[in-house]
């Protein structure tokens, strides 16, 4: 009984999250953010590489991005009175407590090992923390973030506890490919998008200092400059 219980849970899960989200609706046609899982080891998809990451610390990353994700959509996305990102957000905390809890703290053991010191990799895990939200930033794409992240956020409730990490790897290409700016599909305009806007190269290392994101350090032709 139980474990047909946590197999239909799971399917419905998965069937949520493949479904056109039907929560808001802000499109005649809305884009197809669909991406294949990952594994964490990608370009882009964790704010910033992991040299040497165990798989289970890549991840406990994951699990974390996607936390970080829906948090942003918890906050970005309360103009939508049809949009559940806050309160399914609060919910996810207290169902996958133990696994979100546990993540941290194999992130945070993965810095401590790959720094010579204890604050040193403080540091590296405050600064990873602040560049993983500064990455959902959706301010070109927010109709499009919000829908992904509610579709997202209804699939989480009905995840199996210990299985965050399982929609982390699906989910996460999504959100990704929901912030770049897509617009409206069944009427797109003639010039694409997005050779008007430059993005924020936030996982480009030159870009940043212990101060902060510094998009000048990397723009075309800049030097290359000692970190501090």
């Amino acid at each position: 009984m139980f474990g047909s219980r946590l197999m239909f849970s799971a399917g419905l899960g998965v069937a949520v999250l493949a479904a056109t989200p039907a929560s808001a609706q802000f499109y005649f046609k809305s884009p197809d953010v669909a991406a294949p899982r990952i594994t964490g080891t990608e370009p882009g998809m964790l704010a910033q590489p992991l040299p040497g990451a165990t798989p289970a610390e890549l991840r406990a990353a994951m699990v974390w991005n996607l936390r970080a994700a829906l948090n942003v959509a918890a906050l970005q996305c309360q103009f939508g009175p049809t949009l559940l990102t806050l309160p399914n957000y609060n919910a996810i905390l207290r169902d996958h407590k133990v696994e979100l809890n546990d993540s941290y703290a194999v992130l945070t053991k993965y810095f401590m090992r790959t720094h010579k010191a204890p604050k040193a990799g403080q540091t590296a895990l405050d600064q990873y923390g602040t560049r993983v939200y500064s990455s959902y930033s959706a301010v070109h794409a927010q109709l499009t973030f919000c829908q992904t992240a509610d579709a997202v956020s209804n699939a989480a409730l009905f995840t199996p506890r210990g299985k965050f990490g399982e929609l982390a790897a699906e989910s996460i290409p999504m959100i990704r490919s929901s912030l770049s700016r897509w617009g409206e599909q069944q009427f797109p305009m003639r010039m694409p998008i997005e050779a008007q806007i430059t993005y924020p190269q936030f996982g480009n290392e030159d870009c940043w200092d212990k101060g902060g994101y510094f998009p000048d350090r990397c723009a075309p032709g800049a030097k290359k400059r000692k970190r501090r």
